[in-house]
């Protein structure tokens, strides 16, 4: 008799519930659904639309002053665009053919691309040129003020 009460739960086991959930049924019903990965739209490659305050050719042409004897003279170039004859420190001296953008004059010095950035005094760093409002800024410590 002992036989049988052994295997009677083994073979309850066996016949199973039709209403019970295996345990792979179970793991899958608790289980949270794989998560869906879905990409970064890719970064527009589109233009920078055009600033509402962005100088026109002739708004920088003439003279800018920096300090310690720099300069910054841009002149109208023949076949369009301008010519930048500058003083950016105090042993660089040179001329540069540059172009008006939206964001500002670029230009191309010793094989770096640069752009003075329209801003005021403030902006360039430059104690000596603070307080003043019309002014280009190429990086912290270069900038050139009208006035």
């Amino acid at each position: 008799m002992n036989r049988i009460v052994l295997l009677a739960p083994l073979a309850l086991a066996a016949c199973g519930n039709p209403t019970q959930p295996t345990p792979a049924e179970t793991t899958a019903a608790t289980s949270p659904a794989p998560a869906v990965i879905t990409p970064a739209p890719a970064a527009s490659a589109a233009a920078p639309a055009p600033a509402a305050t962005a100088k026109l050719e002739r708004d920088y042409l003439g003279k800018w002053v920096g300090v310690e004897g720099m300069f910054l003279n841009v002149t109208q170039r023949t076949g369009g665009g301008v010519t930048l004859e500058m003083q950016w420190d105090l042993d660089h001296k040179g001329t540069f053919p540059g172009s008006v953008t939206a964001e500002g004059l670029r230009f191309t010095r010793d094989g770096t691309d640069e752009i003075a950035v329209p801003s005021d005094g403030d902006a360039t760093g430059l104690k000596w040129l603070a307080g003043k409002k019309d002014c280009l800024t190429v990086k912290p410590g270069e900038g050139y003020c009208r006035g």
